[in-house]
């Protein structure tokens, strides 16, 4: 076909910014981004046989495949570009959807060589549609003619491109798609008409879409969906173009509701309706050209009413080349008003697929042991920092802290409650003083406000609750000594009570270091490979824990095991704390208006005492005049008290120290120990296979490895298409 056989009615005075427009999407949409970002298109729908492939060879001029009843069974794009070059012809296949419609990774294949005679693109397109309704099959095989007798699938979402150029072509760019099926024959399925309907849809629901819409006027207009489709989707017309195809079959009388239309009296649209008459099939049988096709079209129009009767503005929405003319000025205005819009959208979603594929796991390295062996020096000195302690306030000896604190106070409260008082007076008002010696030594009262109050465990022992167990545990010795066993026993009823407080302290210790090596092992591990590196190395850090824990706990009962036996070298602050406790109670028991047998000394008493000792050089307060009094016959029992209380504060001090310093050493500086080796024996990085062993480790899973794929070439999709933006920019 010659030159003459094309549309080619360029406007001079549009046509460069029509086709740098229409370039521009060309090649956004030969980088693939238009499955990433909405690019303005044209598709062209219509209802089965409406005469869409009719009018897209007279746009391309050329012959598309013809049968019965429906012809295109899958979209197929069409690029034309006016060029100063011969007329070609590249056919590709573009699969991004499976047999069963859900989404693959885009793959796009060049299908055949470049035609340059336009007789064979009739049958490269048949061959090629085969190619996407049987995609489990190599389309080679249909390059080379091969035959299926059923087909796969009846429709596909997969398309097919054209990329045409030439000199006689106008610059332009649409997407034919599937006729709009009303029934199916008796070798077709109900399921297609939904299946075509929900493709047609999938185009134009897009706001970036012109809906060329094509009407065939041998069918009543009301009865035709693909008019109703374009409405639901473009309610106010604003991105329609109509077009009445086969104006030849209006049945006589008929034709004043279908001028309406063209006068947009009816269904008015924005963009207007224009009409085309295109050659019949029996025309083209006879080998007409496709100028001789334009040439008859004209005299159609000129010489048939009501159309020849029309004013020159609606005269100018008759014939194929104003269609064309309109089509492509619509297109490359849709495509300037939107090209801030793409350039927006497509920076957003390039840093989001920046975002994403850094958000992946690394790809399996080639050195895999390295890798390992890399990843185990970092995880170690990480935990290594840990343990030795880090300013923050998630740190894990911040976190050990309070527990070891409420250790404190439960030890401390298992202080023995000795009253200086007979237990028949315990009913009667009574308020021990307060210890003023302690103040200095023990937890402040915010410290006991922020962890809660901790109850004294045992009960009150009165005086002669003492003095009893004292004298009952009498053997041979002299009547003015008490056995050693009284303040033992005492002793040994509050070291009983260590045990729980000490292993709950531990229990605590364990679960933090539990759950924060579990949390190291996550930020290090748990991005490798399919989760095998992670679940080996927790189960090593597990057993490396609880070996560490073990040697805790043995250290604990060791501890507890010492502390039965009462014993201390610290014997100034031992009996410095005795001395200090049975002045207390003597002062307690002697200060308290409990002890009716006892004199009472009034104020003046008191202070007339004071003064005469002071006279004597004798430097005295109140607590001290006790001193002068006859003899309690409760002092032997006061002396054990202060001995046994002397000792608690001795032994609890060391216990609160030693037990919290133990599971330090042992199991959280205990985990430092011997851990490299730990590591590298449970993976076995020293035997002959650990190569191999690393790279089982680091082997992705199948879902993360397609999902970088596909990411990557998103990105690269997307910065191929940043870079045609900034070309245009330039």
């Amino acid at each position: 076909m010659d030159s003459t056989d094309g549309i080619g009615l360029s406007d001079p005075a549009t046509a460069q910014h029509r086709r740098a427009m229409l370039d521009l999407v060309n090649r956004l949409r030969n980088t693939g981004i238009q499955s990433d970002i909405d690019l303005p298109m044209i598709a062209v729908i219509g209802n089965q046989s409406a005469g869409k492939s009719s009018l897209i060879e007279s746009i391309s001029g050329i012959t598309l495949p013809r049968s019965s009843g429906t012809c295109t069974r899958c979209p197929t794009e069409c690029k034309l570009a006016h060029t100063d070059t011969p007329w070609s012809c590249v056919v590709k296949l573009h699969f991004h959807t499976d047999i069963r419609g859900q989404a693959i990774l885009p793959r796009i294949e060049s299908f055949g060589d470049v035609i340059s005679d336009k007789a064979d693109v009739e049958e490269r397109i048949r061959r090629a549609q085969r190619a996407i309704l049987n995609p489990s099959t190599s389309p080679s095989m249909f390059l080379s003619g091969a035959t299926i007798e059923d087909n796969e699938t009846s429709f596909s979402r997969n398309y097919i491109s054209l990329e045409i150029s030439g000199r006689e072509l106008e610059d332009l760019s649409f997407v034919d798609l599937p006729g709009l099926i009303a029934s199916v024959g008796q070798h077709g399925r109900v399921e297609d008409i939904e299946l075509v309907r929900n493709l047609v849809v999938s185009y134009i629901e897009r706001e970036s879409c012109v809906i060329l819409l094509t009407v065939a006027c041998e069918t009543d207009f009301e009865n035709q969906g693909a008019h109703h489709l374009a409405k639901r989707y473009d309610p106010e017309g604003r991105r329609t173009v109509g077009v009445l195809t086969k104006p030849d079959r209006i049945p006589q009388g008929e034709e004043e509701s279908w001028v309406r239309l063209i006068r947009n009296e009816r269904e008015p649209l924005v963009n207007n309706w224009f009409c085309v008459k295109q050659p019949s099939s029996f025309d083209l049988g006879q080998g007409i050209t496709w100028a001789g096709a334009r040439r008859r079209e004209e005299e159609w129009f000129a010489s048939n009413q009501p159309w020849c009767n029309l004013d020159s503005f609606h005269r100018s929405l008759l014939r194929t080349s104003k269609l064309v003319e309109r089509l492509s000025n619509i297109l490359a205005e849709l495509i300037a008003k939107r090209l801030p819009e793409i350039q927006e959208e497509l920076y957003r979603v390039l840093q989001q697929t920046e975002d994403e594929l850094e958000g992946l796991p690394p790809p399996p390295p080639s050195n895999p042991l390295g890798e390992v062996l890399r990843v185990l020096d970092e995880f170690r000195r990480d935990l290594s920092e840990r343990v030795e302690g880090t300013p923050d306030t998630d740190g894990l000896l911040q976190n050990i802290r309070p527990h070891t604190t409420k250790f404190r106070r439960r030890i401390r409260a298992t202080a023995p409650d000795f009253v200086p008082w007979e237990s028949h007076r315990a009913g009667q008002p009574s308020v021990m003083p307060a210890a003023t010696f302690l103040s200095n030594e023990e937890e402040s009262e915010s410290d006991a406000l922020h962890d809660g109050p901790v109850e004294s465990v045992g009960s009150e022992i009165h005086v002669d609750q003492v003095m009893d167990r004292a004298q009952t545990s009498r053997t041979r010795e002299l009547p003015d000594h008490y056995p050693f066993v009284v303040q033992k026993t005492y002793i040994a009823e509050f070291v009983k009570e260590w045990r729980q407080p000490a292993l709950t302290l531990f229990d605590a210790v364990y679960q933090i270091l539990k759950q924060d090596i579990e949390r190291l092992v996550d930020k290090h591990f748990g991005k490798m490979g399919r989760g095998g590196a992670k679940q080996s190395v927790l189960m090593i850090m597990h057993d490396h824990l609880d070996a560490a824990a073990i040697r805790s706990k043995e250290k604990i009962e060791w501890l507890l095991k010492v502390e039965k036996s009462p014993a201390t070298l610290n014997t100034h602050y031992y009996l410095d704390y005795k001395n200090k406790f049975l002045a207390h109670y003597r002062a307690s028991r002697h200060n308290t208006n409990l002890a009716s047998e006892m004199w009472v000394p009034s104020q003046n008493d008191v202070q007339a005492a004071i003064s005469a000792l002071s006279r004597l050089r004798i430097r005295a307060q109140r607590d001290d005049l006790h001193k002068l009094l006859p003899s309690d016959p409760m002092e032997a029992a006061l002396g054990i008290m202060a001995s046994v209380r002397g000792y608690f504060q001795v032994a609890y001090k060391r216990f609160v120290d030693t037990v919290p310093t133990a599971i330090d050493d042992e199991a959280i500086r205990g985990l430092e120990r011997n851990l490299e080796q730990t590591l590298r024996d449970g993976l076995q990085l020293t035997a002959p296979e650990a190569h191999e062993r690393c790279a089982l480790m680091l082997q992705e899973l199948p879902a993360i490895a397609a999902k970088r794929q596909e990411t990557t070439r998103k990105l690269e999709r997307l910065q191929a298409a940043r870079a045609e933006l900034r070309q245009l920019i330039i």
